[in-house]
């Protein structure tokens, strides 16, 4: 069963299009870059949503020309971008591009950045975005600084922000010594996806979910975010954070948020960012009691990685939201690198009549997970399901399983005119929108969350490669079952 979409006859005001910027790329050869940055900001110019005039600096730590980093950027594009590149088009995105070295100072980039300004004319603004781990933040922030690069500028950082609540305080400290708070965008791609954004309008914008969202009726809720790839080239990275610290204390710590905030007085970002904070606030510190961590088998070989490595690629555990409305309801969290599948899932699972006068046939459940539940996948193109108990067909009043489905993919005509997370959130960033950027508040809160499961980790677990994890992540949240759409478990 499908649901039916229709657009709205009002006709939404046109996207902004950002003033004339200088965007200065750090990490501008590595794998985000080529991923998700270059080819977001080629798909922004082509959908008329970049400034009318700007230049992209790529900045690296070795010698690079403008044409090797335009070179780099078409390969970037061609890969990893939503379609054919049209010479036209690409000529028109290339000239925009420039070229730093940082290896032997900034002082070659402030050259470059100024050059750029001079080109651009007037009075174009400035965007920083660290591409970089943790451990390379303070560094650039203090030569950003010391380079004059900081008055009128933005910039965006990339998570984790920092690895534990002491290292995310010592960065906030060196961040706010160069820039002020409403400079600063800590950037999450999860908290820019359509699907995620989506539940504050099946939660806010429908009178029918709102009243049952609330411990007396829902029984748990799951965020869900298995992964087939292993660690790639990201061994250096993975090995200082692991799936805890690049899985949950960002992404579905920052999704629960949405699920269990109580609804904004607007959609301003200083009202929607005070609701999500107060749902970090009322979140209990871990129990390492209720966790599994574990580490698939082969991980200890990867190049890069230690041989007695400790790091979790897997993780599953239990949090809990000590509020008037989610008291008692456990949120159940997993992630996992090298799993069977690759998902992003939500789940609201509902509870059970106290009563039942109906005979269920099981043979018609083509969801072993039950019934009474909403499932939102997260991923693109993005969808929610609505699975219940509708009367079989016959003599008698059976019942089977039911489902009602949305698509991104299939409603509103489709998704072309959608952007990728990454896309929408530096659009935001240019026009200055904060909505769906972490704090400094609320990272600092969230490690707090995390510091006694960093304290105290449990003894790792190995599992197989292309599994579901370990054995004891099904004991950890029973008498619930992990729960995706296909049926598995």
């Amino acid at each position: 069963m499908s649901v039916e979409t229709g657009v709205a006859p009002a006709v939404a005001p046109a996207a902004t299009v950002p003033d004339d910027h200088v965007i200065v790329l750090f990490g501008a050869t590595g794998d985000l870059a080529r991923r998700k940055l270059l080819p977001g900001m080629f798909h922004l110019a082509e959908a008329g949503l970049m400034p009318e005039r700007f230049v992209i600096v790529g900045v690296s730590r070795s010698e690079m020309a403008d044409e090797e980093f335009a070179g780099l950027a078409r390969e970037a594009v061609e890969n990893c971008g939503h379609g054919p590149v049209s010479d036209a088009t690409w000529d028109r995105f290339a000239s925009s591009l420039r070229a730093a070295d940082v290896g032997r100072g900034y002082d070659a980039l402030g050259e470059v950045v100024r050059d750029a300004e001079n080109e651009l004319g007037g009075e174009p603004s400035i965007l920083h975005y660290l591409s970089l781990p943790p451990s390379a933040h303070a560094e650039v922030i203090e030569n950003l600084g010391a380079g004059g690069l900081v008055p009128g500028s933005r910039i965006i950082l990339e998570k984790p922000f920092g690895t534990d609540l002491a290292s995310a305080r010592s960065l906030d400290k060196a961040l706010h010594v160069v820039f002020d708070e409403e400079q600063v965008f800590r950037i999450d791609h999860y908290l820019g996806r359509d699907a995620v954004q989506n539940l504050l309008a099946m939660r806010f914008a429908n009178g029918m979910y709102e009243p049952v969202w609330n411990r007396n009726l829902i029984s748990h809720v799951q965020i869900d975010v298995p992964e087939t790839l292993g660690i790639g080239m990201r061994a250096g990275f993975y090995e200082q954070t692991g799936a805890f610290r690049d899985m949950v204390v960002t992404h579905l710590f920052q999704v629960l948020g949405f699920v269990a905030m109580e609804p904004p007085n607007d959609l301003t970002s200083k009202s929607l960012m005070a609701e999500r904070q107060k749902v970090f606030d009322a979140m209990l510190p871990i129990d390492p009691h209720r966790v599994v961590r574990g580490q698939y088998v082969g991980y200890r070989d990867e190049d890069g990685v230690a041989s007695d490595s400790e790091t979790e690629t897997y993780v599953a555990l239990v949090a809990s939201v000590d509020n008037w409305r989610w008291a008692g309801v456990p949120f159940l969290l997993r992630t996992g690198k090298r799993m069977a599948q690759s998902r992003h899932v939500l789940t609201v699972s509902f509870k059970k009549p106290p009563r039942r006068m109906f005979p269920i046939d099981t043979r018609h459940f083509a969801d072993s997970f039950g019934c009474d539940h909403l499932t939102f996948e997260l991923g693109d193109p993005g969808s929610i399901s609505a699975s219940f108990l509708a009367k079989l067909p016959g003599p008698t009043l059976r019942l089977g399983q039911a489902h009602m489905h949305f698509s991104y993919g299939d409603g509103f005509g489709g998704t072309e005119q959608a952007l990728d997370a990454y896309e929408r959130l530096i659009h935001d960033v240019m026009v200055g929108h904060r909505t769906f950027f972490t704090t400094s508040e609320g990272v600092e809160r969230l490690w707090e969350v995390g510091e006694p499961l960093l304290r105290d980790p449990p003894p790792l677990e190995f599992y197989e490669p292309g599994s579901w994890g370990p054995e004891a992540a099904e004991s950890l949240i029973k008498p619930h079952h992990w729960h995706l759409p296909s049926g598995h478990i």
